[in-house]
């Protein structure tokens, strides 16, 4: 009946508040039920509660008494763990908290999303070891951690998985997980309402600061600005924060040079594009999991190689791809060999096969590089222009099955001699420049994806 009432009561609480005041303040909370008129909340943290209170208080109690459950006070206690969890009201024992929900505020995590589940290989091993070091807890380490990397290379993954062990280390530990966007929205919110003061507390009061896909405030001035604002005052605090976004800090665009250059700071890490080892190392990871779902149904080596092959751009189209190979072979009742996986994964696999065009290389380059492509392509030796034009034949080169001729006629009539020099350069300079070899990266990444 409570669990009916409370429900009834969440009802009228979404209309009453709205959309995102719910989904922010309300339901984050654990209901426990009314006891002498006493409503009792489970909340992240003692801040949460104290927020809710001054803001919601009377409407939670107006909602529950139009519920049919008469309560004339509200009281708050930190969340327990789930075998606590259905402890009586009265027990006032301490007890430990989960993961993520511990003093977690912002978006939910995911339960899938732990150091256990993360496969490491070459590509993401210093990722995943500065993400341990910081999920240790033992004081400020790297301040900023900026993990960056292409779509589905690990990135989310890594921030959950330092959110709970976090949680599990430190049960009183207060952390902000959200993305730039929500971020974002909350800023303006608070703007809209009148409440910068709690939107500020909010903030500075967590002792981790994590937000994912910071390139998503780029542009937006007000919010880099607050951004920036309680960046300093956390780092002022010897408060850890954690950043991720899909490129380097500086090279996100329309980020202002003031915060490019504080994300700089602390160790920036990037997430490389997953070998064909490492993905072998992910879908045989994944096939353990998949088979105590549907028990009695293999799968070979041949078809484990054939995907780690063929889908290389995108490690959730990976998983996504196993996924439906598993759920259709149990609704057929077939053997998963290579024939039925091309059967069902023909779409996936048609998208994967996708060919770079020379083309599309030259004008991914010169837009990299803000040049034009008559002056990449044309006969001008400034450096400007030369290096672009050697990065973009070594491209060529790596990215398509064109001959040296065929692309020195791609770049305005060049020998292939010419191309020979400018992609043995390149390859010689990206084991010395850092710079170069990080371009190149964003460049087949952003041309695989």
């Amino acid at each position: 009946m409570t669990d009916v009432a409370w429900e009834s009561a969440s009802q009228k609480l979404n209309t009453v508040l709205g959309k995102n005041n719910f989904a922010t303040w309300i339901e984050p909370m654990d209901f426990r039920g009314v006891q002498n008129t006493v409503a009792t909340f489970g909340v992240p943290t003692s801040f949460f509660g104290n927020y809710v209170r001054q803001n919601f208080g009377e409407a939670i109690l107006d909602s529950l008494n139009g519920a049919g459950m008469p309560a004339s006070r509200i009281a708050f206690r930190l969340m327990d763990d789930r075998t606590v969890a259905s402890a009586p009201l009265n027990q006032d024992l301490p007890a430990k908290k989960t993961a993520g929900e511990t003093g977690l505020q912002g978006a939910k995590l995911d339960a899938r999303f732990t150091f256990e589940n993360f496969v490491v290989g070459k590509p993401n091993e210093l990722a995943h070891a500065a993400a341990k070091r910081v999920a240790e807890g033992r004081g400020v380490t790297f301040n900023p951690l900026f993990l960056y990397g292409g779509v589905g290379l690990g990135k989310t993954h890594l921030m959950h998985a330092i959110a709970w062990d976090l949680g599990q280390r430190q049960p009183d530990i207060n952390v902000m997980y959200l993305s730039a966007e929500q971020f974002m929205y909350r800023f303006v919110q608070a703007l809209r309402e009148r409440k910068m003061m709690d939107f500020k507390e909010l903030f500075r009061s967590v002792d981790v600061l994590m937000v994912d896909d910071v390139q998503f405030i780029a542009g937006k001035d007000s919010t880099q600005e607050e951004f920036f604002h309680t960046f300093n005052a956390l780092v002022d605090q010897n408060k850890q924060i954690i950043i991720s976004a899909d490129r380097a800090p500086g090279e996100i665009k329309d980020l202002e040079d003031r915060i490019a250059s504080r994300l700089q700071c602390g160790l920036v890490v990037d997430l490389h594009p997953t070998t064909y080892e490492l993905r072998l190392g992910i879908l045989q990871s994944k096939i353990e999991m998949y088979q105590e779902s549907y028990p009695g149904i293999e799968i070979g080596r041949d078809v484990v190689e054939f995907l780690a092959h063929r889908i290389s751009s995108n490690v959730r189209i990976l998983e996504g791809a196993l996924t439906r190979l598993f759920a259709f072979a149990s609704l057929v009742d077939r053997e998963i060999t290579i024939d039925l996986t091309k059967d069902c994964l023909s779409d996936i696999l048609r998208a994967s096969d996708r060919k770079v065009t020379v083309e599309e290389i030259q004008r991914k380059v010169s837009d990299h590089y803000n040049i034009r492509l008559s002056d990449m392509l044309g006969p001008k030796r400034l450096r400007n222009f030369a290096r672009p034009r050697q990065i973009a034949m070594y491209l060529c080169k790596q990215m398509t099955t064109r001959s040296l001729p065929e692309i020195g006629r791609r770049f305005g009539g060049r020998d292939h001699t010419t191309v020979m020099h400018g992609v043995r350069r390149i390859e010689d300079l990206k084991d010395k420049d850092h710079q170069i070899a990080e371009d190149i990266q964003m460049l087949r990444r952003a041309l695989e994806g």
